[in-house]
């Protein structure tokens, strides 16, 4: 590959801003050193025996890193990013001699301190398939790493994203708590008016009663009655303390626009597999949260290239009254009827030696709760897998 005179900067990722959404939603940036990602860099430098090893984070305008070994700082800009490179590939980069790669040659790393003159770099990818940065080792002279060391390299990079959806699936606990308090407080006083207007008719009828036993009977009703609205009162209230986390942000849209969004993240992905993605094109306009929806489609995506060796993974809709039913259907070896209500599961995984952390499901389910969308699965272990999930329509919708 011949050198150019001029540095060149990594081009933006295809699917850019979902990217730093993405990123952005784990809460990590700009926060501080920690020992459990600090132990992860020490060991990639220990097995990879470079001088240098970094959990760097591709942010908007720069590089940041959660844990240095041997670079003494912890944000770069981005034109100095060798880990933007990184993310518009597969899975792993590894550049030889960086003196002669065009991409980084002209790197201000490069020329001038520290010289760097080899970078490898496992990407850090979000369940959804985001790249969002990776863990890489460099040194200042041209090398290789061995198979096993690219290996040990790629599992650092899972124990780092293990790390980062423990931090996420926190903030998210933290945020649904908000969302149950609020749904709480707002319950206290719907249920509190319909409650009031019971006790009313009870003491309307309790006062043409001539029985003094209907009217203490009846009585026990009204002090019940007055009870339960006190202790609504008190729900309310504390809930609404708690409260404060908003609600999904529901807009109509173009269900295309979250398609194409699935397929540029996804693309080369089924493609390192020999995996056929067919896309369904649809004109039809949906009721949701566009981010919401787009998570839930792309773990479902990422999920079925993950256990599809052969043959197809297809995602379209079809109309089903005033709802559409979004369905991602593939070739893979199915899911056992065993396994089937559990599939949604945190931390359940289909094939134990698969990867990721069996997150991916269980993120679909509580984020199409939160939305209000069903979402079913059926599967033939000769035919594979058919997940779908149920979506309103706009009022007015072209077909599909």
């Amino acid at each position: 590959m011949s050198v150019s005179d001029k540095h060149k900067t990594a081009a933006l990722h295809p699917n850019e801003a979902e990217r730093l959404q993405a990123l952005r939603s784990y809460g990590i940036l700009d926060t501080a050193i920690e020992p459990a990602f600090d132990d992860i860099t020490k060991i990639a430098s220990y097995v990879c025996q470079t001088p240098i090893s970094i959990v760097s984070l591709v942010d908007e305008g720069r590089q940041w890193f959660k844990s240095e070994v041997g670079l003494g700082m912890r944000e770069t800009p981005i034109d100095q990013s060798m880990c933007a490179h990184a993310l518009l590939e597969h899975s792993f980069l590894e550049i030889s001699d960086t003196t002669k790669d065009a991409r980084v040659a002209n790197n201000p790393l490069v020329i001038g301190d520290p010289h760097l003159r080899f970078y490898a770099g496992a990407l850090l990818r979000t369940p959804d398939g985001l790249p969002i940065g990776t863990i890489c080792v460099l040194d200042t002279k041209p090398r290789q790493l061995t198979p096993e060391q690219r290996e040990v390299l790629a599992a650092l990079a899972r124990q780092v994203m293990s790390q980062m959806e423990f931090r996420r699936a926190l903030l998210l606990s933290d945020r649904l708590q908000r969302n149950i308090s609020r749904l709480m407080a707002v319950a206290g006083h719907d249920l509190k008016q319909p409650l009031q207007v019971m006790v009313m008719a009870i003491e309307r009828i309790q006062s043409k009663l001539t029985d003094p036993r209907d009217k203490e009977r009846l009585g026990y009703a009204v002090n019940a009655g007055l009870r339960m609205a006190e202790e609504l009162d008190q729900l309310a209230e504390t809930s609404a303390l708690q409260a404060g986390f908003g609600a999904p942000r529901i807009k109509t849209f173009a269900i295309s626009e979250v398609f194409d969004s699935i397929v540029n993240t996804w693309r080369l992905h089924a493609e390192q597999k020999g995996l056929r993605l067919i896309l369904m094109r649809s004109r039809a306009r949906a009721v949701s949260d566009p981010a919401m929806l787009r998570a839930i489609l792309g773990n479902l995506v990422g999920n079925a290239i993950k256990y599809t060796s052969s043959g197809r993974v297809l995602v379209g809709c079809r109309r089903r009254g005033s709802f559409v039913s979004i369905e991602v259907l593939d070739s893979g070896s199915g899911i056992p009827a065993g396994q089937l209500g559990a599939v949604f599961d945190a931390f359940h995984q289909i094939d134990p030696a698969s990867e990721g952390l069996g997150l991916g499901l269980s993120i679909v389910r509580r984020t199409s709760e939160a939305l209000g969308h069903a979402v079913e699965v059926k599967s033939d272990l000769a035919r594979g897998s058919h997940f779908s999930i149920r979506v309103p329509l706009a009022a007015v919708s072209a077909k599909l």
